[in-house]
């Protein structure tokens, strides 16, 4: 619960995150499109400024509007209504060809307030007007004989401003939603895949657990029958005795994995396990006499002072071991110990058919079989490398595979010392 916990927490932070960092970039964003916006202006306000300075239809227009000598027929109001739009498309014309394209009004207006005119679509005049006041100078003035200050107005930028902002904005959005779409997806298949592993090695359990029992019995019934049992019978029931120790060593093995997944932490304790080592490789040597098959070893002298819990490092290098004499036709195998660089090293070499680079990234998954084809050459359940990877990591330590086709293969496992 403590680690759900954890997970999302860490994934709210992230979202959080997240938010803040693209609400970041749309400030960014925003402020450059102010910059630009102001920078458009100036140039149409450079283009106003020139055409209201010089004498042209629309500044004659304006002139006479005010000051009518009789050029036009028609009265004052009518050249002010008529300058009204004329100014209105002007101004319109300017800001497109700027690519300012939000809505807009103005006022023409004198200093001394003689002089206004004003846009046919108007805004009201609230707080979130912005106005932008230009100085016009040079033909108009002068011929009015006023100082004249042509504002533009403008309404809800901020709308504008993130209409500009599109191309970064949506896309921004989505790929945000997107992550976070992923990121549950991700930490609900955790979840199960989690709840999935929890139920599995309770089932594996319970089923091992169940097992022994019998197990035990066959192998107290075949210690009965060995007693009045004929020559005839002996090497059957040797053979069903053996066939009850796989078996039970088997059971013992899934057991141990599904102890280690589950997270029952095993207890290291400081030792020296070059004794432990000396007596493994003994047993391994007593076995390589009766099976008729080569095995030698070298321990470096001195003591090796790890933490470790021997009962678990003896199962790995047992697994390694019965590895080597399993996947070799005529085994020869190798076991070597020293320290090096602070950590005690464990080669362990054999001449068997080797392992292609494919399969070296896949041996340690659980459940996985090196095959031939549909068939598996050896038999077994492909835990137990999984498991010896399993150990060593309990032991702070790391596994690595060496191999050629045809050549053999060498495992090394690294132990911290300590001492």
């Amino acid at each position: 619960m403590k680690a759900r916990i954890f997970y999302i927490g860490i994934f709210l932070i992230s979202v959080v995150g997240l938010f803040v960092v693209q609400y970041q970039y749309l400030r960014i964003g925003l402020n450059l499109a102010k910059i630009q916006f102001e920078q458009k202006l100036e140039n149409t306000s450079k283009d106003l400024k020139d055409i209201f300075g010089n004498q042209n239809e629309l500044s004659f227009l304006i002139a006479q509007s005010y000051n009518n000598k009789g050029y036009f027929s028609l009265s004052e109001d009518s050249l002010k209504e008529a300058s009204r739009y004329y100014i209105y498309d002007i101004i319109e014309d300017r800001l497109k060809s700027n690519k300012v394209t939000t809505d807009f009004s103005f006022e023409l207006y004198s200093k001394d307030s003689l002089i206004k005119l004003k846009s046919p679509a108007s805004f009201k005049n609230d707080e979130n007007l912005i106005k932008y006041p230009i100085a016009l100078e040079g033909y108009l003035p002068d011929k009015l004989n006023r100082g004249l200050v042509l504002e533009l107005q403008f309404r809800d930028l901020n709308s504008y401003f993130l209409s500009q902002l599109n191309g970064l904005l949506i896309p921004g959005l989505i790929f945000l939603a997107i992550i976070i779409f992923v990121m549950i997806w991700m930490l609900r298949l955790f979840f199960w895949q989690r709840d999935l592993i929890t139920i599995t090695n309770d089932f594996i359990n319970n089923l091992t657990h169940e097992l022994k029992t019998p197990v035990f019995s066959i192998g107290v019934a075949t210690k009965i029958l060995e007693k009045d049992s004929s020559e005839k019978q002996k090497p059957i029931i040797a053979e069903i005795r053996k066939q009850i120790s796989r078996l039970n060593n088997h059971i013992e093995q899934v057991l141990g994995l599904a102890s280690l997944e589950s997270k029952n932490l095993m207890q290291l304790k400081k030792l020296d396990l070059k004794p432990y080592l000396e007596e493994w490789c003994e047993n391994f040597k007593r076995l390589s006499e009766i099976e008729n098959f080569e095995f030698n070893y070298d321990l470096e002298p001195g003591n090796y002072m790890v933490k470790a819990a021997p009962f678990y490092f003896e199962n790995a290098i047992s697994n390694l071991l019965d590895n080597a004499k399993k996947y070799s036709q005529d085994p020869q195998i190798h076991l070597k110990a020293c320290k090096k660089e602070n950590k005690l090293k464990i080669e362990i070499r054999d001449n068997g058919k080797g392992i292609s680079k494919k399969e070296r990234k896949n041996i340690f998954k659980k459940y996985y079989r090196i095959s031939e084809g549909d068939l598996h050459p050896s038999k077994g359940y492909g835990l137990g490398l999984s498991y010896v990877q399993q150990i060593v990591k309990r032991h702070h330590g790391k596994i690595r595979v060496e191999s050629e086709i045809n050549k053999g293969t060498k495992i090394t496992i690294l132990i911290p010392l300590d001492g």
